[in-house]
């Protein structure tokens, strides 16, 4: 191997070559590259987002190709990275591809060309490691690799506030990698405890820089609004404020998928040109909705996390949060996406009162039970049969999908179970459920959670960029002299009293769609007499809601529940307007309360005032059973509507004419209960069935990685 410096010049020509004339070689980077280029070490870095990590692995490949080294494998965790390293690898002459599930169609070729070793870097997401279509390639690269890169690598520590259970397949990728292949892992967003699990997971005598996270362009602050009219309508003239044609386009961050459209939508109808960003945004809209925020085209982007690590705009002006992230570094991570390149960058922090039920919701039910993992294996475990499909699963698990493919993602990363075809089963290798790294990961998550708490305080009087880095455990802070907290800095918005109204009118006038179910769940032949399709005419219309629970009716449901009268008066009146924007096939003529185990008493009300209202009878011809459980206990789709089917029947007593029947319930979680409900009622008469509830119940949505 040549002398190290000898290295650095050399690392010096090409860093110029990928920053331009002028970019200088910093020197924890020069002694990164060292390590990876001359002593074949294994290294970590820890530096603030913007720092140049991506340049170490792209010049170290360049001086191992340059050498005859094998090519480089990337592990990295989002599309948008991706895309912004294959374009940065370029600009040095390497040739980079990336196989993700956006390019099928073109595995075959890069395949081909990494097998002739026309690739110099090859970058996948963690997921790819256990695909059956890669692994034999996975197999053959590994023996020949040059370098391999694991970005973002704070992911693969149970104690990150993201963590993937894909990561954990890395460590087996580590131990598989020969001992002079160089490793590198990087990361922004790794406190002490992570940094230690990190090097344990790299190994052999890890050799990590660290360097200091805070970042002297950005000034933060904290803006406590009363309500999600008065926030919508303050964003839209901050943005408006930082337009394209007076500076650079920026981030607006949302802690859901629904929150992003929505957002994105009032903002467009203000006059401003934004686009939302989720994972339900199809990778060609994905692509070029990155391209012009990048090229300032747009005023902003309204993204959930989908578009976070590895998006590289180095001008990007403003990053403001509609609602807080769960975790101070979640939050320092989203936070690092402003004023990479310019002088001075704003973060504005807008918290919302729905804000601790996502974090619980996502951070705390995200962990794996030990009783739901032991169903689990149990259910795999019949020892005969095929391997049975996740429906299947579902019909012995009371989980619902999401965390039943997590519990299955996470049983076949600890090498438990495996895929066969469509379904899972065991592979006979012992799984001990970790009950104590598991309630440690729920007290570091409850931490988190407290940290974002005092952050969010309106008594909170410290330097916000140091709170954030001393969550972090940065070694090198001081207050930065800018932030709200060591100024009381805030920017200088001007609410329009038009677009503040125009706001309240847009969340409240928001039409909430409950779609109905048109097939039943499965396992429901043998216990109810009823499978397959729902009849067109025995399956409820499509419904309406008054509020999902936090738009411009706020706390309304809450107040309801409480047993308010002035909130049930606020609710019959929004309802009245619901009613009279429903088109819907046929008006009503009668009213039918659900006879809910937990609401029977409010939905009497409900039903008897929207009778007074519209002058139509009100008709319990439902009948419920006041000791089932709740809906919300159960979990998943097989569960809710076999416990719909055993809590509701039909009152024969109660005469129901062949008109329309408006069904009213407080809540609509799933849709099984409207789905039995108008099962029930069109038994004898073939009723159209119009769902009216309250709020949905909905699982929030979460903007994950594609």
């Amino acid at each position: 191997m040549p002398p190290a410096e000898a290295t650095d010049d050399r690392a010096q020509a090409l860093l110029e070559l990928l920053a331009g004339p002028g970019a200088v070689l910093r020197a924890d980077q020069a002694e990164a590259i060292s390590a990876l280029v001359d002593d074949r070490r294994r290294v970590l870095l820890v530096q603030a987002t913007g720092w140049g990590k991506s340049a170490v692995y792209w010049i170290a490949t360049a001086l191992n190709r340059s050498a005859g080294g094998g090519p480089t494998l990337v592990v990295s965790p989002l599309l948008a990275l991706m895309r912004d390293q294959v374009e940065a690898a370029s600009r040095m002459g390497l040739a980079a591809e990336t196989v993700n599930s956006t390019n099928v169609d073109a595995w075959t070729g890069i395949l081909e060309r990494l097998d002739r070793d026309e690739i110099d870097v090859l970058l996948i997401s963690p997921e790819r490691l256990n695909a059956a279509s890669f692994r034999p390639r996975l197999d053959d690269l590994t023996d020949r690799l040059g370098m391999l890169v694991v970005d973002e690598a704070h992911a693969v520590s149970d104690w990150s506030h993201d963590f993937r259970p894909d990561y954990g397949r890395i460590v087996t990728l580590l131990e598989r990698v020969g001992d002079d292949v160089p490793v590198l892992a990087c990361t922004a967003t790794a406190n002490a405890r992570v940094v230690e699990d990190v090097e344990g997971q790299i190994g052999r005598d890890t050799v990590t820089f660290r360097g200091p996270l805070g970042r002297e362009s950005l000034s933060l602050a904290v803006l406590h609004l009363q309500d999600g009219p008065t926030r919508l309508a303050w964003l839209a003239a901050y943005v408006a404020q930082h337009r394209p044609v007076r500076g650079h386009a920026g981030i607006v961050y949302t802690l859901t998928v629904d929150d992003a459209e929505r957002t994105a939508d009032f903002l467009t109808a203000t006059g401003l040109d934004v686009r939302a960003y989720s994972s339900r945004l199809a990778p060609d809209d994905r692509e070029q909705a990155e391209a012009d925020l990048k090229a300032n085209r747009l005023d902003a982007v309204v993204a959930t996390s989908a578009l976070g690590m590895g998006y590289d705009k180095p001008d990007l002006a403003f990053v403001a949060h509609l609602g807080a992230p769960s975790s101070p570094i979640a939050y320092y991570q989203q936070v690092g996406r402003a004023g990479r390149a310019i002088d001075h960058a704003e973060v504005v922090l807008l918290p919302t009162g729905k804000d601790e039920r996502i974090w619980r919701h996502f951070d705390l039910d995200g962990i794996p039970s030990e009783s739901e993992t032991s169903r689990v294996l149990d259910a795999l475990d019949v020892g005969q049969g095929r391997p049975p499909s996740v429906p299947m699963l579902e019909l012995e698990v009371n989980v619902r999908r999401t965390r039943l493919d997590l519990l299955l993602k996470v049983l076949d990363v600890a090498g438990a179970v495996t895929r066969q075809g469509a379904g899972w089963a065991l592979t006979g290798q012992p799984y001990a459920y970790d009950a104590e790294r598991y309630r440690s990961l729920a007290q570091a998550r409850r931490r988190e959670h407290d940290a974002m708490r005092a952050l969010l305080s309106r008594d909170f009087d410290g330097c916000l960029m140091r709170f954030l880095t001393d969550q972090l455990d940065d070694p090198a802070t001081d207050p930065c002299g800018r932030c709200g907290g060591c100024t009381g800095w805030q920017p200088e918005v001007e609410i329009d009293p038009e677009v503040l109204e125009q706001a309240r009118t847009f969340l409240r006038d928001v039409d909430v769609p409950l779609f109905a179910r048109r097939q039943w769940a499965s396992g429901l032949e043998d216990a109810h007499g009823v499978g397959g399709r729902i009849d067109v005419e025995r399956r409820p219309q499509v419904g309406r809601a008054l509020t999902t629970g936090d738009d411009g009716w706020t706390d309304l449901v809450d107040r309801v529940l409480l047993g308010e009268q002035a909130a049930l008066d606020e609710a019959v009146a929004g309802i009245a307007e619901v009613l009279a924007r429903w088109s819907w096939p046929a008006r009503p003529t009668q009213v039918v309360p659900v006879p809910s185990p937990r609401h029977a008493d409010l939905n009497a009300k409900l039903a008897a005032r929207i009778g007074a209202l519209g002058r139509l009878p009100v008709r319990p011809a439902l009948l419920g059973d006041p000791d089932r459980p709740p809906q919300q206990e159960q979990a998943n789709g097989p569960h809710k509507a076999a416990n719909a089917l055993a809590t509701y029947r039909r009152d024969p007593s109660v005469a129901l004419d062949r008109g329309p029947v408006l069904l009213v319930d407080t809540a609509h979680d799933s849709g099984w209960t409207a789905a039995v409900c108008a099962w029930l009622l069109t038994q004898d008469h073939s009723h159209l069935v119009l769902p009216l509830a309250l709020t949905t119940r909905l699982p929030v949505t979460l903007g994950g990685p594609a």
